[in-house]
């Protein structure tokens, strides 16, 4: 695989100026970068959503069809707790204590994945490789979906932008079944951390430890609980991760598969045109960035320019150093890309889709 290097030269020194200023923030507001009681009560109900509607299924006798409803209430749970705890805490964003962000980060778990896999693919692979092809995991959907133009194209991307929503809701079952394995594998190969380069076998275990336990708890207790058919208690498993996975991916595709979100590519040896920090603004794009509840539930995700700039600081905060990293690319000339609701958002993402799905020898 070719090595990537970033610019260094900064003559204009943004990122320097932005630091300083989002830094001073902080300093004069006297205000920690990471999460507060906000998050914390948040993520309370995160969980909540996520749990406790599986703790009703298993303990009161109810129609099946609540069973789905509460399913699907579940589905929802599981996005929340990803975008709102999971992530903030492995990016050591969601408490100042250590132990905290690793007993928060843990929770990825419960949601079908593994965390070495995840601070590897997310943190360093998504975050320092921002769509580019090859390098950066979350444009990669394999051949049926073409997220780049430097992706090759088949055939039957013509039609992806009428199919590829009915398969975004694959993503955590697919964590579930095949790709944590998939990813230790590549990623131990490669000697890819995220920090200190963990032990292998302890890394193995881990992952088979948590499998088991994982699907003892969402397939094999219902089992023995639930007074229903096997095949539907499975249905109700499936739901859950489609209606999370759906939320997940399409707040993942709204930052960087869009028109304003470029494709950057190295040259033959490597060298990227710019610096890593103005790198991320020509790649990331904010979406609905004052709608509360997008905002809320999101995980500030929707501000995924100052997220990818400043993954170190917790979400909470985005909202306030928007308006410092919006006024300071603007000083400085640079990109700030930005959608200004929700819908307008979903409709670029389709008209990339739809773009990037034409024969590019026609296109």
């Amino acid at each position: 695989m070719q090595t990537i290097s970033f610019s260094r030269n900064d003559k204009a020194k943004f990122f320097r100026t932005l630091n300083k200023r989002v830094n001073n923030y902080f300093k004069e507001n006297n205000v920690k970068r990471t999460g507060n009681w906000k998050l914390y009560t948040k993520a309370i109900l995160m969980f909540a959503i996520f749990l406790v509607p599986v703790a009703l299924i298993l303990t009161i006798t109810m129609p099946q069809w609540l069973m789905a409803i509460l399913m699907i209430v579940t589905g929802i749970g599981m996005a929340g707790v990803g975008m709102n705890v999971m992530h903030d805490s492995n990016h050591e964003s969601f408490s100042s204590r250590k132990w905290v962000n690793k007993l928060m980060g843990s929770s990825i778990y419960i949601l079908a994945g593994n965390v070495y896999n995840w601070k590897v693919q997310h943190n360093v692979l998504h975050h320092t490789f921002t769509n580019i092809e090859g390098h950066d995991e979350d444009i990669d959907a394999g051949r049926i979906i073409r997220f780049s133009k430097h992706t090759s194209w088949l055939n039957i991307h013509k039609f992806q932008k009428y199919y590829s929503i009915f398969l975004y809701g694959l993503l955590t079952i697919n964590w579930a079944i095949t790709t944590d394995f998939k990813q230790m594998y590549g990623y131990l190969k490669r000697k890819l951390s995220y920090g200190k380069f963990p032990n292998p076998t302890v890394e193995w275990i881990k992952l088979f430890a948590s499998k088991i336990v994982y699907y003892a708890f969402w397939i094999v207790l219902p089992l023995l609980v639930l007074d229903i058919a096997w095949w539907k208690i499975l249905i109700g498993f499936f739901v859950m991760h489609y209606t999370a996975g759906m939320i997940l991916s399409v707040v993942f595709q709204l930052a960087h598969i869009v028109p304003d979100a470029e494709m950057m590519k190295p040259d033959e040896d490597g060298n990227m045109e710019h610096t890593w920090a103005v790198h991320q603004l020509y790649t990331t794009a904010n979406f609905a960035p004052n709608n509360r509840i997008v905002n809320y539930f999101t995980g500030g995700l929707n501000h995924q320019v100052e997220h990818h700039i400043f993954p170190h600081i917790s979400h909470v905060h985005y909202k306030k150093i928007a308006k410092i990293v919006k006024e300071t690319t603007q000083e400085f000339n640079l990109p700030y890309n930005e959608y200004k609701s929700f819908r307008k958002a979903i409709t670029e993402h389709f008209k990339q889709l739809s773009y990037l799905g034409k024969d590019p020898h026609l296109a």
